[in-house]
């Protein structure tokens, strides 16, 4: 009893036949009905996409007996010997098995001769790019003027390694995976012309599996009927192929939206009854997530549920998440190999997710009175992402450790901290033991952020009668203004226009400051606005900052006082060292000599 695999039974034998290929075959009709067809042809391209099957074919539309055209009679003793593998003037070489010069010689010498029974002698040499450099070299000359009864026809996976003078010397074609649709349609085609029965579910999972090659698709097709012993069901392929039931997807999915662990890890667990593939999850559940995001942000493209409602989840889940969850299942899938074990891997990808799972808004609204003024972030969606992650992070910390954490709200502190305006301290105030534990939010780096006003951040829920007003309304002067900004712990741009500013007057709620025209780019008001929400804790109400570059100043500036006093205790520090005995003994006795610029004062190391 002999069996023809699929692969071969239903091999195409005319152009017309060929799936996926239309632009090679359109060039190669065109070359054969003109009469100008090129002596070397390279087709390249992945596994069974058709590269010998289309070199076969045109082998035969050269030498039909009917005449030389794009459509071989299929019929004559050259088409059936040609497609049966047995024609004289054909010859397939496995370039994998004949990589040697001697073997690419005896070629050349063979060519010579003219053909047996047809009009060429076709010289088929598949995985071409596994001749050796020398055969490459020895066949440069024959590949460029070879006599006129021959045609050369290279097929390989990786024209990478060729030779550029190869490759130079040849028309370059190359063929195309072939999508799911051209797969799924050839298999439907080959399953009735068999009688045979399939459900939609199965015959999608192998076009699928095929991964862009007809021939691996028909492999597995094969693999399927024996497994089967008949009609193909989707339950029986997913079984052949280790996949996972797509509706499993959706039910993880659905409990990483609500957050319930109980249920996630309960699916976990019914998924490795079947022993799947943990990476082949973890694709499915990004491809998932994929759908989810076309559907949240271009709602016109098509983007079907496989086996899961894709609109409930798209309203459910942020666009952000859904980019931060498929990152993190990508990152899974590549961590999966240094994982103690693959299942082991997979949970911690969806406890992952889990850690960053959507927030309620009632649970946002109740943490909300307790978080400080937070930036907002502006950007990329990236940048979203990290803040969501941020946010997450933050609550757990709340929860975990409130006694490690910053007071919000700097009235709530038990001491009484200095403001450095004269006659204005802080009034004390009761610890407020009911107060909910602040936390402090510390951004990714790489995020942009807009200041937040002063009037916008939440009041305290105890505020000592008065402490406003008499801190508005406190005198305000040179002395005290140095204190203050000294006192703000500012960092970064605004400390340096806190530190160049000099004061010039404080009333009725305007600060007025000059600034040296070298330091005019510190007034932006970006800058400006930071520098009054900072001011307001101490001065009781958002000052208005006003810039008098004319006017005198009344003092120093922060920046200049710092210098001043780095430069006193310089000197102080060089005058204790040089009058040391021991130092002046070895500098008499020894000769020893100062190095410029090596001492420094003890607080500064």
């Amino acid at each position: 009893m002999s069996y023809l695999v699929l692969a071969r039974k239903w091999r195409p034998k005319r152009f017309a036949e060929l799936v996926g290929q239309e632009h090679v075959v359109r060039a190669l009709s065109n070359a054969l009905d003109s009469g100008r067809v090129h002596h070397a042809y390279l087709f390249t391209g992945t596994r069974g996409v058709g590269k010998t099957t289309i070199a076969r074919i045109f082998a035969k539309s050269l030498n039909c007996e009917k005449g030389t055209g794009a459509d071989p009679c299929g019929e004559c003793e050259t088409c059936l010997a040609i497609d049966a593998g047995r024609y004289i003037d054909l010859l397939e070489i496995d370039a994998a098995s004949n990589t040697g010069v001697d073997n690419v010689r005896d070629l050349i010498d063979n060519a010579q001769y003219m053909p047996s029974r047809g009009r060429y002698k076709v010289y088929l040499i598949d995985e071409v790019h596994m001749l050796s450099k020398p055969a490459f070299n020895a066949l440069l000359k024959t590949l460029e003027e070879p006599p006129g009864h021959v045609k050369f026809l290279f097929a390989t996976t990786d024209p990478e390694k060729l030779l550029v003078t190869v490759l130079s010397r040849c028309l370059q074609f190359n063929l195309k995976r072939l999508d799911e649709e051209q797969i799924r349609g050839q298999i439907e085609m080959i399953l009735g012309a068999e009688g045979i029965d399939a459900e939609p579910g199965a015959i999608r999972q192998l076009a699928k599996a095929a991964d862009g090659s007809l021939r691996d698709g028909l492999s597995l097709l094969d693999q399927a009927i024996a497994y089967s012993g008949g009609a193909l069901s989707d339950e029986v392929v997913g079984k052949m192929l280790g996949t996972v039931d797509r509706t499993r997807i959706g039910a993880l999915l659905e409990a990483l939206s609500t957050g319930d662990g109980e249920r996630l890890m309960a699916e976990v667990a019914a998924l490795a009854e079947v022993s799947p593939d943990w990476a082949g999850v973890l694709d499915a559940l990004a491809g998932a997530l994929h759908r989810i995001q076309v559907k949240q942000l271009v709602p016109a493209a098509t983007a079907e549920g496989d086996g899961f409602d894709v609109e409930t989840l798209a309203s459910a889940l942020r666009p952000e998440l859904v980019q931060l969850w498929y990152q993190m299942a990508l990152g899974g899938r590549r961590d999966l190999p240094l994982a103690p074990s693959p299942r082991a891997g997979f949970e911690m990808s969806l406890l992952r997710m889990l850690a960053f799972r959507p927030v309620e808004a009632d649970a946002q609204a109740t943490a909300a009175p307790a978080m400080p003024a937070r930036p907002r972030a502006e950007g990329s969606a990236a940048a979203a992402a990290r803040a969501a992650m941020d946010s997450d992070m933050t609550r757990a910390s709340t929860r975990q450790a409130p006694d490690r954490l910053a007071p919000t709200h700097p009235e709530r502190a038990s001491a009484t901290p200095r403001t450095g305006v004269p006659g204005v301290a802080a009034s004390p105030a009761e610890p407020v033991r009911d107060a909910p534990p602040a936390t402090i939010v510390r951004p990714a780096p790489d995020m942009h952020f807009r200041a937040t006003p002063a009037d916008a951040l939440p009041s305290s829920p105890i505020e000592e009668p008065g402490a406003g007003a008499a801190a508005k309304h406190g005198p305000l002067d040179a002395p005290g203004w140095l204190d203050l900004v000294a006192g703000l712990g500012l960092r970064g741009p605004v400390r340096e226009l806190a530190a160049h500013a000099a004061f010039v007057g404080w009333d009725g709620g305007t600060l007025r400051l000059s600034l040296p025209a070298s330091d005019d780019h510190l007034k932006t008001p970006f800058l400006v606005s930071q520098l009054a929400n900072a001011l307001t804790p101490a001065l009781g109400a958002t000052p208005q900052i006003r810039f008098d570059d004319d006017a005198p100043a009344t003092g120093e500036t922060l920046h200049a006082r710092n210098v001043r006093q780095r430069d006193a205790r310089q000197a102080a520090a060089e005058s204790a060292f040089l009058s040391d005995p021991n130092v002046q003994r070895l500098m008499q006795q020894q000769g020893a000599k100062l190095v410029p610029d090596s001492i420094r004062p003890y607080d500064e190391g």
